[in-house]
């Protein structure tokens, strides 16, 4: 195997594109911000809670196949630490939300909450200073999970110690439940309480099951992208790209099930707290967005992905891959967008500008993480088993 590249031409190039792209696209958002400073905060989020999915699905990927090992992981290593050392940068992309609380949420406007009883209730949860706090907790927890397993695999890159591994499994299996919860109560505090009379169990594993497919999209487009580079050793085949092509399918149809079973339960129960919430978006352009995810989020992919002859063609996977992750930012835009505009969508360019722009600066920064090692962990003990038995 091939340890001495160090540089792929075709990333570095899109990490600067990406760069460029990006600032370009925050400067005119700013610029339209500045008339419009709500809706600048209203496409901020919307784009920073998009974004901040990809490293953590990437986060959840890596756990797992500590634990669980097989072929289909190591192509992924290297993506999957770029991703999640992304997460510092998101860190810092979250301030401007800290700071301006009271644009976004009813319940941290304290005019708002005087004048409900629901918000007051909620108000010992449901406050600016507790907010921050557990904002500063999740990132913590998943900065120093995701750094102390990536320091582990370079080590072991450089030294092939094989004790290693089980010292990256002993911390994977508690950081992975640890994971689940941070993950879920970041959804509530980010998403769910821009609604705050809205409450649903399950919503919290809705939204890492989106996050963990728009990862395992973006990982896939990124291995087929490196398929030719020779440090991957002519890993990437059919049979690696039919075990993505399950993957993406099994998360689609998790993300499908989960998605109407809590539908289904709501508008079941009736409950006049909750069903609103789908009113909202089953009427009106709303509906409109919600048919375009039934048809291209689950509908179209799931066809798809059941068939071999598409998932064993990287052009093909790619394809859906892309489709996916395209359909990702159309789900978080339906999860998010009606807490402001109930009675139907409004494309603000400021939506598009903020995906863009911090798209920009979070794709050179993956791109720049890919650089300087081997894309296979050619000194974990496990990839050289499985190599030999294969």
């Amino acid at each position: 195997m091939n340890t001495a590249e160090t540089s792929i031409p075709g990333v570095e190039r899109l990490g600067r594109t990406a760069l460029s792209f990006g600032l370009g696209a925050l400067a005119f958002f700013v610029v339209l911000g500045l008339h419009n400073p709500v809706q600048f905060f209203r496409s901020y989020l919307f784009a920073f809670v998009f974004w901040l999915g990809l490293p953590l699905g990437c986060t959840a990927i890596r756990l797992i196949h500590n634990l669980v090992s097989g072929t289909w992981g190591f192509p992924l290593r290297r993506p999957l630490e770029a991703a999640t050392k992304t997460l510092p940068l998101m860190l810092i992309l979250v301030l401007p939300i800290l700071f301006r609380l009271p644009v976004l949420y009813t319940w941290a406007d304290p005019a708002k909450v005087a004048a409900d009883p629901l918000l007051q209730y909620k108000h010992a949860y449901l406050n600016v200073p507790f907010f921050i706090i557990r904002t500063v907790i999740y990132f913590s927890f998943w900065i120093f999970v995701t750094s102390r397993i990536n320091k582990w695999g370079r080590q072991q890159d450089e030294t092939g110690e094989a004790g290693l591994t089980q010292r990256i499994k002993n911390l994977s299996a508690p950081s992975l439940l640890i994971f689940g919860l941070t993950v879920t109560f970041a959804s509530i505090d980010w998403v769910m309480s821009l609604e705050p009379h809205w409450t649903s169990t399950i919503f919290g594993m809705i939204f890492m099951v989106s996050e963990v497919l728009a990862a395992m999209s973006l990982l896939t487009i990124t291995v087929i992208r490196l398929s030719n580079e020779k440090s991957l050793n002519g890993m990437v085949k059919p049979k690696l790209l039919n075990d993505y092509g399950n993957l993406l399918l099994v998360f689609t149809m998790l993300w499908a099930y989960l998605s109407f079973s809590q539908f289904l339960i709501i508008w079941g129960a009736n409950l006049r707290d909750e069903v609103p919430w789908y009113i909202s978006r089953a009427r009106g352009g709303w509906a409109g967005v919600a048919i375009i995810l039934i048809v291209f989020h689950f509908a179209v992919p799931f066809l798809l992905l059941l068939t071999r002859f598409v998932k064993r063609r990287a052009q093909m996977l790619r394809s859906v891959a892309t489709l996916l992750l395209i359909m990702s930012v159309v789900d978080i835009f339906w999860l998010l967008t009606p807490a402001f505009n109930p009675a139907g969508p409004k494309f603000h360019p400021t939506d598009w500008l903020a995906i863009l722009g911090i798209g920009g600066l979070w794709l050179w920064r993956y791109a720049s993480e890919l650089q300087g090692r081997p894309l296979l962990p050619v000194h974990d003990p496990r990839l050289k088993a499985l190599m030999q038995h294969a």
